[in-house]
């Protein structure tokens, strides 16, 4: 068994046999522990837009939607916080972004989903051109499940991509590519805030929800030495608040 299984099923084993169940009001207290690092920048997005109707973020933030949605606004500040729906004329996922550098660190954030939402963390180094859009490692919560993700040595390489997208993925590749994600589940409230850290360490991604760990992934992918941007991704529609990225190293 390879290292990034044996790590992966350790790491399932912990979860396995229960849901981890989270009440909505656990989002107002997210830890007693204080994260390690220091702050890059942080968001409460306590400000309206200056054209109701024009996509504007704040300092920092840009999204797809220029390119991806013909123009329309799929982001918009309400009551304090970053609402973010998908059109239908969207030919992908709404991704926001934001730059940073480090090589460790944190995210964390509030979120609030509805039935069949997602929402992704999504580590990035565009300077890296054997990946698909420098994609390295992301965290992805739903109400019943979270997932964790080596993409730079997964489904985002350059050349596992174009097998998959020409339906030709050799046998021992698609025996990589069931190592390179982990999945635990979830029993999350909907409609109500909660509160999500991702942290990545040297090869190791870990999230904690409401204050709880949910579990951990260690690949060599997630190693990769510089993160210089996050992406909150998301499929449908989701709430995000009161985001901190950190630095650890």
């Amino acid at each position: 068994m390879s290292i990034d299984r044996l790590i992966a099923y350790v790491s399932l084993s912990f979860v396995a046999g229960s849901m981890l169940l989270l009440p909505a009001s656990a989002a107002d207290e997210p830890s007693t522990a204080q994260p390690a690092g220091a702050v890059l920048f942080s968001d409460d997005f306590e400000r309206d837009e200056a054209t109701p109707d024009i996509e504007d973020i704040g300092p920092g933030w840009r999204s797809n939607s220029a390119w991806r949605a013909q123009g329309r606004k799929q982001v918009d500040l309400d009551g304090g916080a970053m609402h973010i729906t998908r059109v239908p004329e969207a030919d992908h996922g709404v991704a926001i972004f934001h730059d940073v550098e480090f090589q460790d660190g944190s995210v964390e954030l509030k979120f609030k989903l509805g039935p069949g939402d997602d929402l992704g963390i999504d580590f990035v180094d565009r300077e890296l051109k054997t990946v698909h859009a420098g994609h390295l490692c992301i965290a992805r919560v739903k109400l019943n499940g979270a997932s964790l993700s080596d993409s730079k040595t997964g489904t985002m390489d350059l050349k596992i991509r174009e097998q998959r997208q020409s339906g030709k993925v050799p046998p021992e590749v698609a025996a990589l590519l069931k190592t390179k994600t982990i999945n635990f589940p979830l029993k999350l409230e909907a409609d109500q805030w909660h509160h999500m850290r991702v942290t990545v360490e040297a090869d190791t991604m870990s999230v904690a929800i409401d204050g709880k760990p949910v579990g951990q992934f260690q690949s060599v992918g997630i190693a990769h030495p510089t993160k210089r941007m996050i992406t909150l991704a998301v499929n449908k529609s989701a709430w995000v608040d009161d985001v901190v990225v950190r630095r650890i190293r």
